[in-house]
């Protein structure tokens, strides 16, 4: 009995004296936190303000985008029904169509590839053809996602594709993501490099507008630190609170 006692006490005391020096170690994180987001500000290639949650669109009007190798078309042929279609633009870049035949696809804009098969229509059978190219999927178009996510990779961009919608394909964010401080670096039309910074917690929340992602962009998720050297003291005390316990 007395063994038993003794080992109880001694439980207890252990346990107190982790609970004691996991707070202890949770307020000295916290002001170091604070301390370094006061004096290190985030690195950026070059910081720009987010843009607005509609600007990034791919395949909008004037935006100049390129369909490229793997590109699903949607080919709309105004009342001439039997000859709208969906056709993937294939390894060579072409695209196959009745009457048409077969003609280059890749680097043209939809208006362009729009304009080169109502040229081929109206030759042999059509009237003043109005034909519009509507890109389904981007296939040739994708998105990098790094760092403190579930499954990063390479993912491909299918139509308009969201900051949330990218990270929802790499299964969401770790335990220990940064979430407010989500980067995402882009190059320019010019070739400059900027990165934008993203609170994805208030995009979440609906508290900020969730950004329309570009092809090539690189989204990296950084690691919390204070999360990481919380979770890392933690594992390290619930050892030791284990190895205490009393187990009749």
């Amino acid at each position: 009995m007395a063994v038993k006692h003794f080992i109880v006490h001694w439980g207890a005391v252990l346990w107190l004296s982790c609970s004691a020096a996991l707070s202890w170690a949770q307020d000295e994180i916290d002001a170091l936190w604070q301390e370094d987001t006061a004096a290190s500000p985030r690195p950026a290639v070059e910081a720009v303000p987010p843009p607005p949650p509609m600007v990034a669109a791919l395949g909008e009007e004037g935006d100049g985008y390129r369909i490229g190798v793997r590109d699903l078309l949607e080919i709309d042929v105004f009342r001439v029904p039997e000859l709208t279609r969906k056709v993937r633009v294939d390894a060579r870049g072409r695209i196959a169509l009745p009457l048409v035949g077969s003609l280059p696809a890749e680097g043209k804009t939809p208006e362009e590839l729009g304009a080169a098969i109502a040229e081929r229509l109206a030759q042999r059978y059509v009237n003043d053809p109005y034909v519009t190219v509507f890109v389904v999927e981007y296939e040739s178009q994708r998105v990098t996602v790094e760092g403190a996510v579930n499954r990063p990779g390479i993912f491909p961009l299918k139509g308009r594709t969201s900051l949330l919608q990218v990270i929802a394909q790499a299964e969401g964010l770790t335990d220990l993501a940064d979430a407010d401080g989500v980067q995402l670096f882009r190059t320019l039309a010019d070739g400059r490099k900027v990165s934008y910074l993203f609170d994805v917690a208030a995009i979440r929340k609906g508290e900020a507008p969730d950004p329309l992602v570009q092809a090539d962009d690189v989204i990296v998720v950084p690691r919390s630190g204070p999360k990481s050297l919380l979770r890392s003291v933690t594992n390290t005390l619930r050892g030791f609170i284990s190895f205490g316990t009393y187990r009749p």
